[in-house]
């Protein structure tokens, strides 16, 4: 079959777990790529380098490079553009507009959603709050448009993959649509596992408001215990400024200093709500323990000790508190001593490549069977 792959965006900064999940598809399935700006296959550290991937009038935007959320308003304009009408086949990776691409009636369009769109539903009153007050007239007015194209466009997906089954949730919420359960691919075997840990505590990931690492430090700066932050952002200068001593703030680093402070840390902290959560997982593939936040995607992938003592991997806490982060801390010091490395990588294995290709597979395998007996 001919196949169109559709993805948002693709830039050397947007590197996160939907661009890996649209790495492993091309690996599975041989299709055209698109995507309504394009930065990697210009990029020579990139697996997309040369490659020919069509792109949407955003691309030649000024500053598209980096970044086309400046141009929301322009985003479902610019999807449904994308002549697509060649194929027999429309997957999408979708977390904002991808899944509204527009398809003939005897096209299967089947949709790996990340997250039903956050700047229409869960980030939304986030964005107004750092808005100003004329800007916020009109936003309040776009997001309303922003969140009916979103609702309609979810029913030109014929069958949707959700990555956990807190998005599924999300999704049936959004759009009153069932997704089928299928977890990223998480590289397990490509991290090392280390048994014996230091004495130090390290949190991965990008620094905006939502993934609460200003919260993380703010903990630490009361327990005075050592944090390494690795990631970099808008929130870099904001949390740098409240640092204390005990906490080294390394921003972008290599692959395999990112490897080695994971596989050597006492514990790794994640203090936002994921769809998923690709970091907390690799973390336990090094054998690290996790003290997540008890929501989302965590609820998934870590398991708390003090729900199961046999086979925990860390301990999940309440509320997005300073005050609950620093008893979980304190917790997890008391019973750190009981969290086997092993059980940590063996959870870690349940969201392996392997497991992500056959699920995959089998899922589009059935999805065109069911499609052709419509």
């Amino acid at each position: 079959m001919k196949t169109a792959l559709v993805h948002e965006w693709l830039t050397p900064k947007a590197t996160g777990g939907s661009e890996l999940v649209v790495k492993e598809i091309l690996q599975l399935i041989d299709a055209q790529l698109y995507a309504l700006i394009d930065f990697e296959s210009s990029n020579p550290q990139s697996y997309l380098y040369g490659q020919n991937i069509r792109t949407s009038f955003l691309q030649h935007l000024p500053l598209s490079r980096n970044g086309v959320q400046k141009y929301l308003p322009l985003l479902p304009i610019a999807i449904e553009q994308l002549n697509l009408t060649e194929y027999d086949l429309v997957l999408s990776s979708s977390h904002a507009v991808a899944k509204g691409v527009i398809t003939r009636p005897d096209q299967p369009h089947i949709c790996y959603c990340h997250t039903p769109m956050r700047y229409a539903w869960d980030l939304t009153f986030d964005y107004l709050d750092r808005t100003s007050a004329i800007k916020r007239f009109f936003a309040r007015y776009f997001l309303h448009q922003l969140r009916q194209w979103d609702v309609i466009s979810a029913n030109r997906v014929d069958f949707f993959i959700a990555n956990s089954h807190h998005t599924a949730r999300r999704i049936w919420r959004c759009y009153r649509r069932e997704a089928e359960v299928i977890y990223p691919p998480v590289q397990v075997d490509d991290f090392p596992f280390e048994a014996q840990k230091s004495d130090y505590y390290v949190t991965v990931s990008r620094l905006v408001s939502y993934k609460k690492v200003g919260l993380i430090v703010e903990a630490f700066n009361q327990l005075g215990k050592p944090l390494v932050v690795i990631g970099d952002g808008p929130e870099f200068k904001q949390i740098q400024a409240i640092a204390k001593d005990n906490i080294t703030l390394l921003g972008s680093v290599d692959d395999k200093t990112l490897k080695n402070y994971l596989s050597s840390a006492k514990g790794f902290i994640y203090a936002a709500c994921e769809d998923f959560g690709i970091a907390v997982v690799e973390a336990q593939a090094c054998g690290t323990p996790v003290i997540a936040y008890g929501k989302g995607g965590a609820l998934e992938t870590v398991i708390d000790i003090q729900q199961n003592p046999q086979n925990g991997t860390g301990i999940l806490f309440p509320s997005q508190t300073v005050e609950s982060l620093v008893n979980a801390v304190k917790t997890f010091e008391n019973v750190g001593f009981s969290l086997n490395a092993e059980n940590c990588l063996i959870n870690a294995q349940k969201f392996s490549l392997r497991v992500f290709q056959q699920s995959y597979q089998r899922f589009i395998a059935q999805s065109m069977e069911k499609f052709a007996e419509k």
